[in-house]
């Protein structure tokens, strides 16, 4: 070995053809390095080796393996595990967030309710608006779809009067100072609570018991109440069970069953909690997920080229040793980084830049088969997701669009019960007769024009009914045939005008003078039109003329001649030869039945209106709607006593109510008792019903009282 040829001893070299001199100097090389670490790979537990005293097996590496060495990318077993993996990939993958978002605003697209009863119907929307229906119903939607469980408390409130006559006026222009609530009787308020911190009591035994009961798990709430992180006007504000809980030492409240109903997405009886819709593509994420992960890897590796710097060569028998490695590292390192780089150096000293082609690798086609199985295990097609080029073709996008729709159905249909039941609760606690119905926007992902042609086609045929195509429309039939009734009366009364189009002909009046004109019945002048042609010309000679009158007969009589053997009665054209007797008038001693009906109404409406007005402004109110019932059931009273001291067939007039309410006199007791026993009560009916029934019994007791 030779001495190197630098002062600063970096180099080492040796003699051609002595091996001797070879081996020292790299052995002394070697003497410069710190010596190289070692390479550890991860390899599988399971070994087969020696199987037989010949062969071995391969050792297995399946999913369980994979997942062993990576946990953080294996999917949860565990439901709640699961469940939080899933709400997490809503959160952050965009994918996942768009389609149930679509799918929520979609299923409860064009939500309302509707009734028989307009006032009723007025009543329920401003009810669903105040609980704030559609954004309750999107959100019910939207939990269904993404956690597979949806947890809904309700929160209750009293309708008094002051209450009802604020939610009627939500509807309207008038503004009425919203009033104050007490005790809890209809749904005022629902709140979706998160699964993960709804715990099932008595775990699988309660689902054996068919009554299943939940606590809410509280822990982190008491943790931040016991740190002072929560205003002390919050938990003032819990409601009396929670603070019980809480002030126990309690982690957990117990939920009230009466105010708390589960809907679940197609749950299996064995489970007690059903698999959210995104469980199933949880690989098809994770791997998603890789990929753009192994994207910024690669960006970073284009922006980042590895340049291999050589000190020494073999071919000129030259090895660097550590100073000299040392110099041109701190070299390098003095450099400015983005700046040009000029370096003198011998021949000892090479350089590599390395040759990236990550372009090749960053591409949206290894996205193309994660990107549609998880479309396809959402229920997306390809033809909505604009990947139509990589489908399967038409079966498999009607499969997948079938599958979306039946999703979106299922979904409308369970939330269609919560409501139904919420509604039936209304009903009860306002005592409305009939229960309103919930209604939504056709949901139709094809042009369906051609189906609905053939619908009303055979119904014009008498080969479906109309009520199928009302249902098939989407609508109600009991509905539309209230409302029809209501349009038709409308029409009837001239406060709408007729309907126009091909099977509806508002002009009947005009077609028929124009038939009876073109006919000859009638002259122009007879439907207001000016003629210049002669009258004597206007009508064709009537080909029947009418026959002349008889003397002493009628127009268009024929003359007759009397049989013989018969008497012919009084000689024509003779005069009395005797004074006629003077006809008496005999009136009837009592009014007939339809002569008293008519008095009987007229009477009690000019009653009404001259009472209504006295009692009014007594009592200081402007209405009759301001009434209590009870003042509603003394003015009636009132009505009646008039009625009864009235006459019969006498005119009603201010004056005689006037001397009948000072007379502090009462005429209507045995009426009033005829009243009682018939049920007639103006607190148990509606007021038309009232005056209805009212007007018949006392009809009856007149015409009994006089026999």
């Amino acid at each position: 070995m030779e001495t190197t040829n630098r002062s600063d001893g970096s180099l080492i070299t040796w003699r051609d053809n002595d091996a001797s001199s070879q081996n020292e100097a790299l052995a002394a090389y070697a003497q410069q390095g710190d010596g190289g670490g070692h390479i550890h790979q991860s390899r599988a537990d399971r070994a087969f080796i020696g199987v037989t005293p010949t062969n071995s097996v391969r050792s297995s590496f399946n999913r369980s393996d994979y997942n062993g060495y990576r946990p953080s990318e294996s999917v949860p077993t565990r439901h709640r595990d699961a469940l939080r993996m899933c709400m997490d990939a809503y959160e952050k993958v965009g994918i996942i967030r768009n389609v149930i978002d679509l799918m929520g605003d979609f299923g409860s697209q064009g939500i309302s309710i509707v009734h028989e009863d307009k006032s009723v119907e007025k009543f329920y929307k401003a009810w669903f608006k105040k609980v704030g229906g559609k954004e309750r119903s999107e959100r019910f939607l939207n939990t269904l779809y993404k956690t597979g469980s949806v947890i809904v408390y309700r929160s209750t409130a009293r309708i008094t009067p002051a209450v009802k006559k604020y939610v009627r006026a939500l509807g309207s222009d008038i503004k009425v100072e919203k009033p104050r609530f007490d005790k809890s009787v209809v749904p005022w308020r629902y709140n979706f609570m998160n699964p993960l911190t709804i715990e099932v009591r008595d775990g699988v035994m309660s689902m054996f018991a068919g009554k299943r009961s939940h606590n809410l798990n509280v822990s982190r709430f008491v943790d931040k109440m016991n740190k002072a992180e929560i205003p002390q006007e919050y938990s003032e504000s819990l409601p009396p069970e929670v603070k019980k809980a809480i002030q126990d030492g309690g982690r957990v409240v117990p939920l009230d069953p009466e105010k708390m109903r589960i809907f679940h997405y197609k749950k299996d009886d064995w489970s007690q909690w059903a698999k959210p819709m995104v469980y199933a593509i949880l690989d098809d994420i994770i791997m998603l997920e890789k990929m753009r992960l192994a994207d910024c890897s690669a960006l970073d590796g284009a922006i980042s080229n590895v340049r291999l710097w050589t000190v020494g060569s073999f071919e000129h028998r030259v090895l660097p040793t550590k100073a000299g490695i040392n110099r041109v590292r701190d070299s390098l390192a003095h450099i400015a980084t983005g700046g040009s780089m000029e370096m003198v150096w011998g021949p000892e000293l090479t350089y590599t830049e390395s040759n990236s082609q990550v372009y090749k690798f960053l591409g949206s086609e290894k996205y193309s088969s994660v990107l549609n199985s998880i479309y396809a295990g959402l229920g997306v097609p390809p033809t909505l997701t604009g990947m139509a080029g990589t489908s399967g073709g038409f079966t498999n996008n009607f499969i997948s669009l079938k599958t979306l729709v039946e999703r979106l159905q299922y979904g409308r249909a369970l939330l269609q019960s919560f409501w139904e039941e919420e509604i039936e609760t209304v009903r009860r606690a306002m005592g409305f007769r009939k229960s309103a119905q919930i209604t939504f926007d056709q949901m139709s992902l094809a042009d369906d024009a051609s189906e609905k042609n053939l619908l009303l086609q055979l119904a014009d045929r008498d080969i479906i009914s109309n009520e199928t195509v009302l249902e098939r429309f989407k609508e109600i039939p009991g509905i539309e045939k209230i409302r029809l009734k209501r349009e038709r009366e409308l029409r009837e009364d001239g406060k709408a005008s007729d309907k126009a189009g091909p099977f509806h002909n508002p002009q009947t009046e005009h077609e028929l003078e124009k038939i009876a004109l073109q006919a000859g019945k009638i002259k122009p002048a007879d439907v207001g039109l000016e003629s210049t042609v002669p009258d004597n010309l206007q009508l064709p000679p009537d080909p029947n003329p009418p026959i002349p009158p008889v003397a002493g007969g009628k127009p268009g009589t024929k003359p007759t001649t009397p049989k013989k053997g018969e008497n012919s009665g009084r000689p024509k054209q003779s005069t009395d030869t005797k004074k006629r007797k003077k006809r008496v008038d005999t009136p009837r001693s009592k009014p007939g039945v339809a002569d008293t009906i008519l008095w009987v109404q007229d009477t009690f409406d000019e009653i009404a209106s001259i009472v209504n007005a006295a009692y009014l402004g007594s009592k200081t109110k402007s209405t009759l709607r301001q009434l209590t019932k009870a003042e509603i059931a003394e003015l009636e009273e009132v009505k009646v006593d008039v009625l009864c001291a009235c006459p019969l067939m006498q005119k009603m007039d201010t004056d005689f109510v006037m001397s009948v309410l000072t007379s502090n006199k009462t005429y209507s007791t045995a009426f009033k008792e005829e009243l009682d026993a018939m049920g007639v009560d103006v607190r148990e009916m509606s007021i038309d019903t009232y005056k209805k029934r009212l007007v018949g019994c006392y009809i009856e007791f007149i015409f009994t009282s006089d026999d």
